[in-house]
């Protein structure tokens, strides 16, 4: 081979460093965290609901299934002023079951309403120990109430898991293919001691980690409260985060269903995404980088780039199935051709439109 163009020694880096960072990823993936499997505190699951009549019934009819004693298990479900028959549907299995309850975030905490306003208002109305939260188009095990909470350490504050989305045509499909790429992503880091991310869907925390940083009254605004919250903890705490690859603890979620929700979806992750630490924007520069070149290779192309770019396609494929096959869902692999032309379309596109457009529309609102 004779000497390297300045496109293909770009392009050599760029992939290096992307597969290496892949490497680390899979390292804290797998990596083992102690458990705890005596412990049964008091718990609060908060689902935060607004307008979601469609789904509420299924994730409702999962939580009421939860393996865990009644006597210790409230389910607080906050109807976020819905305009359709949400709050009537919480009514009727609140009145069903005792360990449900109902609120209403009358109280403004924070000063913007949504999500997070809603949220803090569950939390004051709750009494568990540890808080889990779930959102209301996700369906839960039985087990995973059980399943999170033997990560609990004495030094654990936060447990966060995996949460794949239903996945029933193409466009659906690399959706959820996205999600287990970013969640394992998500999953490395925090198990490596470096949280840059994590999902509200799936999540758990001490009450004690919360209230220690003050709650959400004490934390910036950001569309993405799940990251926010988890940060605060990890910076001003002694706690340790831990993101358990558990299969009895993995939750499923509807994807987006076109992509006028998918790009707003995308457009208020990559919002929230601008608070991470700075080496969050170094790992995310490589993956940008290598899927410039890639597309850039069109004008440069030759049998060595075209090497690259098999060999990134490989180490995705990888990266991708290593979880899939742990959670027995190898065959998602068959979305795999849409989710990389998904996946290079976004990641190239989408530091533009974050820093070009900074206002959020997210359930009916702005931010």
């Amino acid at each position: 081979m004779g000497t390297l163009s300045a496109f293909e020694t770009l392009f050599l880096i760029a992939i290096l460093f992307y597969v290496v960072q892949q490497i680390i990823f899979l390292i804290g993936f797998n990596k083992k965290i102690k458990t705890n499997l005596n412990y049964e505190p008091k718990v609060t699951v908060i689902v935060a609901a607004r307008n979601e009549e469609e789904n509420i019934r299924n994730c409702l009819d999962s939580l009421v299934k939860l393996d865990y004693p009644e006597e210790k298990l409230e389910i607080i479900m906050v109807d976020d002023y819905s305009t359709d028959n949400t709050g009537k549907i919480i009514d009727e299995y609140s009145q069903k079951f005792s360990f449900i309850k109902k609120v209403i975030p009358s109280e403004k905490v924070i000063p913007k309403p949504g999500k997070t306003n809603a949220i803090v208002n569950g939390i004051r109305n709750s009494k568990g120990e540890i808080i889990f939260t779930t959102d209301a188009d996700c369906i839960v095990k039985s087990s995973w109430i059980k399943t999170q909470l033997k990560y609990f350490t004495d030094n654990v504050g936060v447990v966060t898991g995996f949460t794949y989305q239903n996945a029933y045509s193409q466009f659906t499909g690399m959706q959820n293919l996205d999600w287990v790429y970013l969640l394992t992503v998500a999953a490395g880091t925090i198990n490596l001691g470096l949280p840059l991310s994590c999902i509200g869907n799936n999540m758990a925390y001490r009450r004690d980690a919360y209230n220690w940083v003050g709650g959400y009254e004490n934390i910036k605004f950001s569309v993405t409260e799940d990251f926010a919250l988890l940060h605060k903890i990890h910076k001003h705490t002694n706690y340790k985060i831990v993101f358990p690859v558990d299969p009895d603890g993995i939750n499923r979620s509807e994807p987006c269903t076109d992509l006028k929700t998918l790009y707003r979806q995308k457009h208020r992750w990559g919002i929230g995404g601008l608070d991470a630490p700075f080496i969050g924007f170094v790992i995310m520069f490589w993956g940008w980088l290598s899927h410039l070149m890639i597309l850039l290779q069109i004008f440069f192309m030759t049998n060595f780039t075209l090497l690259l770019t098999l060999i990134k396609l490989m180490s995705d494929f990888v990266f991708l199935f290593i979880p899939l096959k742990k959670f027995k869902m190898v065959n998602q692999l068959k979305y795999f051709i849409s989710f990389q032309i998904y996946f290079i379309l976004y990641v190239l596109i989408l530091p533009f439109i974050v820093f070009i457009n900074r206002k959020v529309i997210w359930k009916e609102r702005e931010y």
